[in-house]
């Protein structure tokens, strides 16, 4: 199942990934307020620094509806 992630970071920042499958958003989640929450995400590891918390939505976010 692919889905967007939805990221909290310090400072009130945000980092969203879209059409991500379930189970890279399990193991950010298992890494949720670590310093490095790292995942591999095309073929590439991914250093997103410390989140807390992590969000899963299930399809598509609609950008134009105003999210």
């Amino acid at each position: 199942m692919k889905g967007t992630a939805i990221l909290y970071h310090d400072e009130n920042k945000v980092t969203i990934i879209e059409n991500v499958e379930h189970s890279v958003f399990t193991e950010i989640k298992d890494q949720c307020g670590d310093k490095h929450c790292q995942c591999q995400i095309e073929n590439k590891v991914i250093d997103f620094g410390a989140v807390s918390p992590v969000l899963w939505h299930e399809d598509e976010v609609d950008w134009d509806y105003g999210y």
